[in-house]
């Protein structure tokens, strides 16, 4: 079933923030394999023996994903008319939700002072959560840009 209206995919395409969502997806998927290799350098020992890396990371990470999350949101008003948690896009900001959940909880574990074994476990998942929610994006992606050939295809016969 497609996820957009003829109207909808109209908005879609017309709207200013499908490009800025187009620009910032692999500015933060570039982030993110950034911070995993580094978190990983850190863990094994390798390259990288300032945790400050880990955190500084993490927080551009966490920047990106609430950005990319409030510039959806006004992309879901203009298509959906509503800014988040539109039917259409429900499940994506869910997890992009649970992803900032999981993101922000490694800001309030440092706070606390937890020990720096605890905080990697934490940026492990909070990039794990990142990487679900974005393959989550792609396969809908994927979906979408395969009704619309279906779509083309059946109004040209």
């Amino acid at each position: 079933m497609p996820r957009y209206t003829p109207e909808q995919l109209e908005k879609r395409n017309a709207s200013k923030w499908t490009t800025v969502q187009a620009v910032l997806a692999p500015i933060q998927f570039l982030i993110f394999l950034a911070g995993l290799t580094v978190t990983w350098l850190y863990t094994e020992q390798l390259w990288i023996t300032d945790f400050t890396w880990i955190t500084t990371f993490v927080t551009l990470k966490t920047f990106m994903l609430v950005l990319i999350f409030v510039t959806g949101g006004f992309f879901e008003l203009e298509v959906f008319g509503r800014f988040a948690f539109a039917h259409e896009f429900f499940w994506e900001d869910f997890g992009s939700a649970i992803a900032m959940i999981v993101h922000i909880s490694y800001f309030i574990l440092f706070w606390m002072g937890l020990d720096e074994k605890t905080l990697i476990w934490t940026a492990y998942f909070a990039y794990l959560s990142y990487l679900i929610n974005a393959a989550q994006f792609v396969i809908r992606l994927l979906l979408e840009k395969h009704n619309e050939k279906k779509l083309k295809a059946s109004s040209m016969a």
